[in-house]
Parts: C-alpha cells; structure tokens; sequence
C-alpha cells in the first residue's frame, strides 16, 4: 500500500506558524501610546506641591475619564512609566514600564504609584536632562506603540545641564511628542506681566510635535482637573492646538535663558 500523500499539509505549517507569530507579537505587547510621565521635584517644588501633584496623578488613573480614553485607542491600552526629575545628574523610575488597558490594571498603577514616597530634591532645574532620560526611556521601551510622548511638568527654565534646545531638537528627531504642564502659580510672587513667564517659556522651548500642547496650571487647587484632563487629551488622537499661537507682535521666548550650569551642585 502506497503511503498517503503528505506534502499538502506539510506545506501549510510555515503559513500557520506565521500567522500565529504574527497574532502573539501583536498581543500583549502593542500600544497605542508608550507615555513618559517626568515630573519636576527640583527644590523650588516643596513638600505640599509634591504632594499635590502625586495626587493628583493618582486620582486622575482611577478616573473613569481616563479609562475610557486608554479603552477608546485602536488597540485599547498604553504604556506608562513614571519618573521624577532635578538637575542634570538628578532622573528616578518611580514606577517602571506599566500597561494599562482595563480599571484593574489603572487601579494597579494607581496604587502603586501612591505608595511611592514623594521626595524634595535640592538640585537645580534640568528640562534638558529630563528629556534626554525620557527620550532613551521611549528608545528602549520593551511595549511597541503608534506614538511615544514625553509629558513634562515643571515651574521653572531650564538652568542645568546642556541645552534645552539641543534636548528638545533630538527628541523630535526620534518623532517623540513632548508636551508640558507649567506650573505657572510658581511664579505669583514675581511681577504680573510676568506671571506667564514659565507658560510662555514651554510653548517656545520645551513642547514639540504634532498635536503638542501645554495645560499651564494658574492656582496649586488646579493639579488634579489639569493632570487629568492632559492625560485624557494625550491618550486620545493629537490635533494641533491653535491656543498655542503666538500674539501678535509677542516676541518669541529666548530658549538660551538660565545660568546653564553642568557641573553637580
């Protein structure tokens, strides 16, 4: 008796294999967005304003606003690390690379990051260096995403480290957006044609990339409707933002102010 002709299915096993692997490389590790949280603890931020901004982020990954967003993406969830930041010498992984797609793992984040301590730190001002740590975060990310966006906030220029200007060009190179949280209530006790100094300073120098956009924070009450609502506007789709044009006639800032200083204070 002849032996059954095998070669038919023999060769739909490299069809098989191949769209299996292409099935798991799919599932669980693709996002929709890979998101850097970097926030400032330099030591113009006390120890109440630190406390303000954990909250705030905290309450906003139990938000069902939130959820939703992550829910409303092509593949239904995000990366997250979240990393705090000082001078140029001065980056720490509060909570590492985390995804995100459903209210228990939200939650999870959530708690996780609310059992982290808040710290103080005494060193300078580093946007430069903040980005330069969350620009090589996005490059090795282990979760391949549809965009990468570095989320900053801070209260102050850039007044460590290299330039903000090279930082920022580089990180755009990579097609990573950056978008900002000035904390501009910082700045009530200078002048008051100066009081949107840092808002003004991060539209022109830090934010870049399409669909960037800055949410300044006007009063410390503000923190967590602001981080919240960030969040909710960079988990979903970017569109450009006309709020972001400048007045007429308003001269740009120049990205070059600050002290730059590089060595370790």
């Amino acid at each position: 008796m002849s032996r059954p002709d095998c070669g038919w299915w023999l060769a739909l096993v490299p069809a098989v294999l191949l769209v299996g692997s292409s099935a798991s490389a799919r599932d669980p590790m693709d996002v929709d967005l890979a998101l850097v949280l970097a926030v400032d603890v330099s030591s113009s931020m006390d120890a109440e304003e630190q406390d303000l901004q954990r909250r705030g982020y905290v309450d906003a990954f139990r938000s069902a606003a939130v959820l939703s967003a992550i829910r409303g993406g092509g593949i239904g969830r995000i990366a997250v690390i979240y990393v705090d930041w000082s001078d140029a010498f001065d980056q720490r992984i509060v909570v590492p690379w985390t995804v995100i797609g459903d209210g228990e793992q939200a939650m999870g984040f959530a708690r996780t990051l609310e059992e982290k301590p808040t710290r103080s730190a005494l060193g300078a001002t580093s946007i430069s260096g903040a980005l330069d740590f969350g620009r090589r975060l996005l490059m090795t990310s282990p979760y391949p995403a549809t965009r990468r966006v570095i989320d900053i906030s801070g209260d102050g220029k850039n007044n460590h480290g290299a330039s903000v200007a090279r930082a920022r060009a580089a990180t755009l190179f990579e097609d990573i957006t950056i978008n900002g949280l000035p904390l501009v209530f910082k700045n009530r006790d200078r002048p008051p044609d100066l009081w949107n100094d840092v808002e003004r300073y991060y539209r022109d120098c830090v934010i870049g990339g399409f669909g960037a956009f800055t949410i300044p924070v006007f009063r410390a009450a503000q923190f967590a409707d602001a981080i919240r609502d960030k969040l909710v506007r960079e988990i979903a789709a970017p569109v450009p933002d006309p709020a972001l044009a400048r007045a007429s006639g308003e001269p740009p800032v120049d990205c070059r102010e600050g002290a730059v200083n590089k060595s370790r204070r």
